[in-house]
C-alpha cells in the first residue's frame, strides 16, 4: 500500500495523468469538429416558396439550391393542371443543403374512383364520406320520407348513381334527402279543366307530384291541352293524400 501512494506522489505519475487528461481532450475535440464540419453546423437555407409555381420552374429553383424533391399528384378541379399545389417543408424553413423536399402537383385528368355508399347515412355523415372520396357536396333537395335529413338518392351530372359506379375524383354530387314529414296527408286539389302548367303549379303548392299523363286522342298542342279527368279522384269534399303522392292525369285539346 505504501509503495502505491509513493508512486501516486511521484514524478511519473504525474506525467502519466496529464498525458491521459490531455489525450482525452484531445480526441473529444477532434470528434467535436469533425461533427461540426460534418454537419455542416449552422450551415443552411431557407426553404423557397414553390408552391403556384409549374413542375418545371420549382424542381430548377430547387436544384439551384442543391435541394432535392420528390413528387406526388393529386386532382384539383378549380386549379390548372401542372402547378404545384403544396410543398413539405413549407417556405422559409430552415433546412440543411442536400435536405428533400416533397411536392404535390395537379394533374391533368381527375383519377377515377368508386362511389361510396352512402344510401341511408345522414347528411353530415355522406359528406364526410364524399369529402374522404375527394367528391364534392352539390345541391341538395328534399322530398316526402318519414327520415329526415337521411340520404335517398345521389346524382352525377343529372343520372341517379349507385355505390360502386367509377367517377372521376372531384366530382360534385347532388343529394336528394328526406324530409322527415312523409307520413303527413295533404288536401288533394281539384285538376279538373287546369293546363299541364296550371296543374303542375297546383300540385307544387300541395306537395304532390304529376304522375302518368294520357290523352284521349291526338294532342297537337299540349301547352293548351287541358284536363278531363285525374286519378285519385276527388270528392264533393276535396279528399286526403299522402305528401308527395303522383296525381296521373287526363287530358285533351282544348275546344276553341
Amino acid at each position: 500500500m505504501s509503495n502505491f501512494i509513493a508512486y501516486i506522489k511521484s514524478k511519473s505519475f504525474r506525467n502519466n495523468l496529464i498525458a491521459a487528461v490531455c489525450t482525452v481532450a484531445a480526441i473529444l475535440l477532434i470528434a467535436f469538429f469533425s461533427l461540426r464540419y460534418y454537419t455542416k453546423h449552422g450551415e443552411g437555407l431557407d426553404v423557397p416558396e414553390v408552391k403556384g409555381l409549374t413542375i418545371s420552374q420549382a424542381v430548377s429553383k430547387l436544384e439551384e439550391l442543391g435541394l432535392r424533391y420528390e413528387i406526388d399528384s393529386v386532382y384539383v378541379s378549380d386549379k390548372p393542371p401542372g402547378i404545384v399545389t403544396d410543398q413539405d417543408p413549407d417556405a422559409g424553413t430552415f433546412v440543411k443543403g442536400n435536405r428533400t423536399i416533397y411536392l404535390t402537383i395537379n394533374v391533368t385528368q381527375a383519377p377515377n374512383i368508386k362511389f361510396p355508399d352512402i344510401e341511408f347515412k345522414s347528411l353530415r355523415e355522406a359528406q364526410a364520406i364524399l369529402e374522404s372520396y375527394r367528391l364534392k357536396l352539390g345541391d341538395t333537395i328534399y322530398k316526402p320520407d318519414v327520415s329526415r335529413n337521411v340520404v335517398l338518392e345521389a346524382f352525377f351530372g343529372g343520372q341517379l348513381i349507385k355505390a360502386g359506379e367509377i367517377l372521376p375524383t372531384g366530382s360534385r354530387i347532388n343529394l336528394t334527402l328526406g324530409d322527415g314529414r312523409g307520413n303527413e296527408d295533404v288536401e288533394l286539389p281539384n285538376l279538373i279543366g287546369f293546363t299541364l302548367d296550371e296543374a303542375r303549379f297546383s300540385l307544387r303548392g300541395s306537395m304532390l307530384s304529376l304522375g302518368t299523363i294520357s290523352s284521349e286522342g291526338i294532342i297537337t298542342d299540349s301547352a293548351t291541352a287541358v284536363i278531363v279527368s285525374q286519378f285519385p279522384l276527388t270528392a264533393d269534399t276535396l279528399i286526403k293524400v299522402k305528401l308527395g303522392s303522383p296525381v296521373n292525369i287526363t287530358i285533351i285539346n282544348k275546344k276553341q
